[in-house]
């Protein structure tokens, strides 16, 4: 397997499942900043979408997803997309304080739209983006690849559907990211732009919690956040973890960070470990630490029967893609709901917003 420099340029490719002939579903792509927009476009394409058009002020970007998806063409402008009528969802992943209002114009267009994690940056945008939910009935569905577009989390959701290891209990879930600084613009070091690290990253992890563990709603217990080692960028978060109880009295934890050395074959060590009544189950997802090339989807299961490891790979696909098509051509909510979506936002923002700031060790405080 390749070394893979950061999670920006990660676009995971699976086995095409098309759910629907070819020109039942055609998409467009506005907002090209997140290498995320190649895996979005990916997943939707192997499911039997159609990608006709793409838009960003950027020239770079453009000529960037030109190369990507040469069968695409490039649009006018974004109000060119939004007024072609063929065009039923537009996928972006502009800078993150931006998606929202995106959304709302694609919205409003009487368009689905399919975002980058994380979805938003404020409370404010969020109770716009459910009052617009609301006015117009279209989807504001996201983009969580750390589970949807994951084999070993898509895995592990079908045998805790299974039964396998009993109701869950808790899920403890880890994040780490290689920050690649140079490759980064610099709006990507401004809070106000990028939202903070729970915010951002955190987002993967919260929704992974509430989908575990099947719950709807729940509370954030204490959350941290800190600029342990990057004083250049006063504004960055390169560390963050926070706890979460659920109403269904399961519990969460999850810690993200920035930290992932250079010497590591993949741009972080992704781990989620899932607690059951009857059992547990580990995700390794995108590597097993001290095995070069031993690629993703490790999955490890103890219960009363057995102690099984998986290694899922290329076995498991990405249901979630044809299903969010098969939810805009028939105004279901199969692929995730979404309360859901906007609950993983929503706990985001406030362990966010609500964090304690650590002082980097050995600091006065």
């Amino acid at each position: 397997m390749a070394k893979v420099s950061d999670g920006m340029n990660y676009a995971p490719q699976g086995k095409p499942a098309p759910v629907v002939n070819p020109g039942d579903f055609v998409f467009s792509a506005v907002g090209l900043y997140h290498g995320h927009i190649y895996g979005m476009c990916n997943g939707l394409i192997e499911a039997g979408g159609v990608l006709k058009s793409y838009y960003d002020p950027n020239p770079e970007y453009m000529k960037h997803f030109a190369d990507r998806f040469p069968g695409a063409k490039p649009a006018a402008s974004e109000e060119a997309v939004l007024l072609d009528p063929a065009v039923r969802l537009v996928a972006g992943a502009t800078m993150t304080s931006e998606r929202c209002a995106l959304g709302l114009r694609v919205m409003a267009a009487g368009k689905d739209y399919f975002t980058d994690k994380a979805p938003l940056t404020t409370l404010e945008q969020l109770a716009a983006a459910r009052d617009m939910v609301q006015k117009t009935g279209g989807k504001y569905a996201v983009y969580y690849s750390e589970r949807i577009h994951v084999e070993s989390a898509v895995f592990a959701g079908q045998l805790i559907e299974q039964g396998a290891i009993g109701r869950v209990l808790q899920v403890v879930g880890f994040g780490p990211h290689r920050l690649g600084a140079a490759g980064r613009p610099d709006w990507f070091f401004i809070k106000k732009h990028y939202g903070g690290i729970l915010c951002d990253i955190g987002s993967h992890n919260v929704e992974q919690i509430l989908y575990y563990t099947g719950a709807k709603d729940g509370k954030v217990v204490r959350s941290q956040i800190a600029n342990y080692h990057h004083p250049q960028y006063p504004e960055l978060d390169d560390f963050g973890d926070a706890q979460i109880l659920l109403d269904n009295n399961s519990t969460g934890y999850f810690r993200v960070d920035w930290f992932t050395p250079d010497g590591l074959q993949m741009w972080g060590d992704g781990r989620l470990f899932i607690l059951g009544t009857e059992g547990f189950i580990e995700q390794r997802k995108y590597m097993n630490l001290g095995f070069k090339d031993s690629g993703g989807g490790h999955v490890f299961l103890a219960n009363g029967t057995e102690e099984t490891y998986f290694h899922v790979e290329g076995k498991v696909g990405f249901p979630y893609f044809g299903a969010l098509i098969l939810d805009c051509l028939n105004r279901t909510e199969n692929a995730m709901t979404q309360e859901h979506a906007f609950k993983a936002a929503e706990l985001s923002l406030i362990a966010q917003r609500d964090a304690a700031v650590l002082e980097a060790p050995g600091c006065a405080t």
